[in-house]
């Protein structure tokens, strides 16, 4: 029997609606920020609140991610897709109706609890509709666009949009409209999988018990290296602003040119690594990011007042750091997956990194930078880096290239990994 023509044209269609999805995810996610000065005058709020507000969305959007993958592995992707993109962009949009710290507090939680929905049910829904020869690149492509969206334009439309409607409240009003219209045509073109088994090698195999996913050595890897990596560039992404103002001594405008390098770096970097490894593999390309975005990093924080410079240097670390964020979340935890495990193993890695990278990282960092000075907020996310690189090292190769290559040099040697748990990466 032969094997079913691969829809080029609905892979396509896929990997444009989710990678807009997934931007209009960090676009209302990091809204925020460039709208805070305004905020904080009108509702009496301090810095120590935006932590909070900041935090209290990605520890939501972490167990969230957890708790969810099941769940859309059991009823499919395209239901929970349509739900939580409707729910966080009308969350978003009643952010502009709070009248406090709690009222803010409880809607961004609300929102991270749908974000975090959104992320397994998504990324696992663009690799069913890739071919797995080009997983890593549309897994990348897709994820590239929470950096582009929520750290390149959102400060941009935010503040021209302020410059048009009467005040902070309308931008956020506005901010649910691009939602509410790629929630509808994701329902119209996107499309579930048979849920209820998965054919392998031509056998129907039933989906294994959620607990099965701890018996792939990877999850285990990806899930410590996605800390790592997330220590590293939120820590970078909350601190550095202060730090180029406070201990660099630049001006305001010198500091949001080079600020602006972690999303256009981030950007690039999501796909270029995850595609990167489609070719030379997925462990030595999170080695190679891990040592570069330690080196560039340590290179950015022994660079005095060069905001070219500082430019450029950040704008590596975020590539090489965003970008391990995208492969370890994408290819890295799909191919890892048991068969019918793959929403589940996407959320629980990339949960697992948001709850404690995301979320306890930048309240560590506060404490060092309270502490024992600000300097040493990049000295945290550089060690985390470093771990990094010794953790990846660790990882099993299981980019398909690279398997079939390994599988035609020794047909012969049995697969010890294929042989417990069939992986989706076989498909």
């Amino acid at each position: 029997m032969n094997a079913p023509q691969h829809d080029v044209r609905y892979e396509r269609k896929t990997l444009a609606l989710l990678g807009i999805g997934f931007g209009l995810v960090g676009f209302d996610r990091w809204l925020l920020a460039p709208l805070f000065p305004h905020i904080m005058r009108d509702l009496g709020l301090s810095y120590s609140q935006l932590g909070s507000l900041i935090g209290i969305l990605g520890v939501a959007w972490g167990l969230w991610s957890i708790a969810m993958g099941p769940l859309a592995d059991r009823i499919g992707r395209k239901k929970i897709l349509v739900t939580t993109m409707i729910a966080f962009s009308l969350l978003s949009s009643l952010s502009g109706l709070a009248t406090g710290f709690i009222s803010l507090l409880l809607l961004r939680a609300a929102m991270g609890v749908a974000e975090g929905a959104f992320t397994p049910a998504s990324i696992a829904a663009n690799s069913e509709a890739s071919l797995p020869a080009r997983r890593g690149l549309n897994q990348g492509i897709q994820i590239s666009m929470i950096p582009l969206m929520g750290l390149g334009f959102a400060p941009i439309v935010a503040t021209q949009l302020l410059q048009v409607v009467p005040n902070w409240h309308w931008v956020f009003t506005l901010s649910a409209v691009p939602g509410l219209i790629v929630a509808t045509l994701i329902w119209r073109h996107v499309r579930d999988r048979d849920t209820s088994t998965v054919s392998v090698s031509r056998e129907q195999v039933e989906r294994p018990r959620w607990t099965a996913l701890f018996a792939s050595r990877n999850v285990t890897i990806a899930t410590i290296a996605i800390l790592c990596a997330m220590s590293g560039i939120f820590v970078i992404g909350a601190m550095v602003p202060t730090y180029l103002v406070s201990v660099v001594r630049l001006d305001m405008r010198s500091m949001g040119f080079v600020a602006s390098a972690v999303g256009f770096g981030g950007f690039i970097g999501c796909f270029a690594l995850a595609g990167l490894s489609d070719f030379i593999g997925r462990r030595p390309t999170a080695l190679i990011g891990f040592v570069c975005a330690a080196v560039l990093l340590y290179l950015f924080s022994c660079t005095g007042p060069n905001p070219v410079l500082l430019f450029i240097l950040l704008f590596g670390v975020a590539l090489f750091s965003m970008g391990l964020l995208s492969l370890l979340s994408g290819p890295v935890a799909t191919e890892a997956a048991p068969v019918g495990l793959i929403a589940s193993t996407i959320g629980f890695v990339s949960g697992v990194g948001e709850t404690f990278g995301g979320g306890v990282a930048p309240v560590v960092a506060g404490f060092i930078a309270q502490h024992f000075g600000l300097v040493h907020t990049l000295d945290f996310a550089l060690y985390s880096l470093a771990a990094g690189a010794a953790v990846a090292f660790f990882l099993i190769e299981t980019a398909p290239r690279k398997r079939r290559h390994h599988e035609a040099q020794a047909p012969h040697s049995p697969d010890p990994i294929r042989a417990v748990i069939p992986r989706n990466g076989d498909a």
